[in-house]
């Protein structure tokens, strides 16, 4: 018999954080073990014997993944690109720069992601789009006679928390819309304006913090529509999650929207447009067939976002010949 082979996944986040890169690890983690893997993550690389190395975020991870390639220089690495280092650090930081020609394979998580590399990296890019499966139970947030737009993301300024705040105060009088804001204040700066804007929309924008993703997933689940309204994504995962629960999504047009929802997809908006994203969700609200339109095209995409889709996605790419040796090798 064969003996398991171990990955360590570097995410430059904390066990318990709720963040992006943690999610991803964790459930990276999930299927790589259910190819038989053993995985260990943390938050650096310190030496640990592994057959490849999974290094999340190219500048963060930077220190995890050039000490393994000097210790370990016949190991396969694995750099994933999540959102501000593929749209920001690779363009200009020249630690970031030398974590992509210091790995074997480099993983993006919407195919749009590739045409931000240099084209004598793409060859060894491989896309693996993440996945989410449903909840169990749905959790409404709002009564029943109100629209329930749900946007799920911390508070930064990546993200454009405060927009459907903004966008709220746009909506027509007897709108029937409630947006949910889901999401940790990372910024204190940012907590205060969210408590303002709670207080002042009464009631059709209401910030609810951090919650357990659990329950943030069933929240999704509950609401009418989902609104992304970040400034840049490597692969929105938040509209993984509402494909997977069924939610129609309206999104600012970036990559990491388009690039899992379609070029064609009529629900987006402009970066910082805070009318654009007031009109959708009046016309969400007010034309059903608009609002089933957006289902509908998002029910097409549910085969994009199943587990099993990821886990083969990590089988073939584990199963490649790498350029150096084959996860075979025992780093120690």
């Amino acid at each position: 018999m064969r003996p398991r082979l171990t990955a360590f996944i570097a995410t430059p986040v904390p066990a318990g954080s709720r963040s992006g890169n943690r999610v991803t690890a964790l459930r990276w983690a999930l299927r790589l073990r259910e190819l038989g893997w053993r995985v260990r993550i943390a938050q650096a690389w310190n030496g640990e014997a592994c057959d490849v190395l999974i290094a999340l975020h190219a500048l963060r991870s930077h220190d995890s993944i050039a000490e393994h390639a000097r210790r370990c220089p016949g190991v396969p690495r694995i750099v994933a690109l999540t959102g501000t280092d593929l749209y920001g650090d690779i363009h200009h930081d020249p630690s970031a720069q030398a974590s992509l020609e210091l790995a074997n394979r480099i993983v993006v998580l919407q195919p749009l992601g590739i045409a931000q590399l240099p084209e004598r990296l793409r060859s060894k890019t491989r896309t693996i789009r993440q996945s989410a499966r449903a909840p169990r139970e749905a959790l409404s947030v709002v009564s029943q006679d109100r629209f329930a737009v749900v946007v799920l993301g911390h508070l930064r300024d990546v993200k454009d928390p405060l927009l459907s705040a903004r966008a709220t105060e746009l909506l027509p009088v007897g709108s029937r819309i409630t947006v949910i804001h889901l999401g940790a204040a990372l910024d204190p700066s940012l907590a205060e304006q969210a408590r303002e804007a709670s207080r002042s929309s009464k009631g059709r924008w209401r910030w609810l913090g951090e919650r357990p993703r659990s329950e943030a997933m069933r929240i999704v689940a509950g609401s009418d529509l989902l609104a992304l309204t970040s400034v840049s994504e490597g692969g929105a995962n938040v509209v993984t999650e509402a494909i997977a629960c069924g939610v129609a999504v309206v999104s600012t047009r970036i990559d990491g929207s388009v690039g899992i929802l379609g070029e064609a997809y009529p629900g987006y908006f402009e970066v910082h447009d805070a009318a654009g994203l007031a009109d959708l969700l009046h016309r969400c609200e007010s034309e059903l067939a608009f609002l089933e339109e957006l289902r509908h095209r998002t029910d097409a995409l549910r085969p994009l976002v199943d587990p099993r889709l990821e886990r083969e996605s990590w089988r073939a790419l584990l199963s490649e010949p790498f350029s150096r040796d084959h996860p075979s090798t025992l780093c120690r």
